[in-house]
């Protein structure tokens, strides 16, 4: 008979860094993780710096095993949320465990317990730390590394979760283009030709982003991103400081050749396409882990050889939509992909209930090639 399982709250710098270690020894022998920074990963724990945390409280749990740590959860309320859905939806992320059946049991139930003592009614995830972060378990597509702010978990992370009384919330798919010097050369040209006359006609025109006036920029980004995303499921629109705090962090991964906005000829902004390299490839060449002595100086030596990227994110304000620009996005992103040594391109994550956007990217030549899940369970 197996000795019980013991869950702690964590309540100290210590038992943090305990839980963001975990996953080195969890996928020691995982050909396909990616090792994070340790520091940037405390970072996200911490109130003082990340600016969720106005809006929204954490408790992370570590379970052990006759003294060993076997797994981790954290428990999560968002109130941001909870006002624009009218829910009272709790959370859980940064969900790793063993395989066993009873610590998976014991680390949900504590999350579980803390947020009903929180008042909620409904636990959905993984959300690592909220719709904005990292979301989803992989529940197809194991034979590979994710790509840059994705998740990647064990094969049988969900039928722990799902032994565990949850039943799928939402789908988001993860679409890849394995060729993108070919999908060009064969892309219609009707496609495009049809699309440069609908945006003309809509006085609509793409541009880079500007490094030189990067906050102007932000500022420009700011208006599309809530307006663009506000009726996506799940999608609980950021504050001015999330949004700087979330620009901040990408500026130094952007290549500013591969994002774009869309304005009219007014300069109103109305769209943008952001695409990064895969950094995942340089964090996995360098191992990861601290960023001093070494860690930094092995991942920025890593980062020269990345030959991939994400399209992250890709919308257009509501009464611009259906025009074709989307389409426009996506040509312009190919070609500057091509240009720059990314043959490779993953776009993601796009919901399964997202029509439109799953068809374009399957009648631009995209595959769907991984699938990550978001459950839900009544509490």
């Amino acid at each position: 008979m197996s000795s019980p399982v013991i869950i702690e709250q964590v309540e100290n710098k210590r038992g943090l860094t305990e839980f963001v270690k975990f996953p080195f020894a969890l996928y020691r022998n995982d050909p396909n993780w990616v090792p994070p920074l340790i520091e940037e990963r405390l970072t996200v724990f911490d109130p003082k710096k990340n600016p969720l945390f106005e809006h929204a409280r954490c408790q992370p749990f570590l379970a052990r095993r006759d003294g060993k740590l076997v797994g981790t959860i954290s428990a999560m309320v968002n109130d941001r949320h909870n006002e624009v859905h009218h829910e009272r939806m709790g959370s859980f992320g940064f969900f790793e465990t063993i395989d066993d059946p009873e610590v998976a049991t014991a680390l949900l139930q504590a999350a579980e317990g803390w947020v009903k003592a929180q008042g909620m009614t409904t636990m959905r995830g993984p959300l690592n730390l909220s719709m904005n972060d990292e979301v989803g378990t992989l529940i197809d597509g194991f034979d590979e590394p994710p790509m840059v702010m994705m998740t990647y978990n064990p094969r049988y992370y969900p039928g722990l979760i799902e032994g565990n009384g949850y039943g799928k919330a939402m789908d988001l798919f993860a679409w890849i283009f394995d060729n993108m010097k070919e999908g060009l050369a064969n892309a219609p040209e009707k496609l495009e030709r049809v699309a440069r006359k609908v945006m003309q006609k809509q006085n609509l025109h793409i541009r880079k982003v500007d490094m030189k006036h990067f906050d102007r920029d932000v500022a420009l980004v700011k208006q599309i991103y809530n307006a663009a995303w506000q009726r996506n499921w799940g999608f609980t629109p950021m504050t001015d400081h999330e949004m700087d705090h979330l620009a901040a962090g990408l500026k130094p991964m952007i290549d500013p050749n591969m994002v774009f906005i869309a304005e009219t000829a007014e300069g109103k902004p109305v769209g943008v396409a952001l695409s990064l390299p895969d950094l995942h490839q340089a964090l996995k060449r360098s191992g990861g882990g601290h960023y001093f002595p070494f860690g930094l100086l092995k991942f920025m030596w890593h980062r020269r050889h990345i030959n991939q990227a994400r399209l992250l994110i890709m919308g257009m304000v509501e009464e611009y939509r259906g025009w074709g620009t989307d389409s426009v996005f996506y040509l312009e992103t190919a070609r500057e992909a091509v240009k720059r040594g990314y043959n490779r391109m993953e776009g993601s994550w796009i919901l399964e209930t997202n029509t439109m956007m799953n068809q374009t990217i399957e009648h631009l030549g995209g595959k769907i090639y991984k699938t990550y899940r978001v459950y839900e369970k009544p509490l």
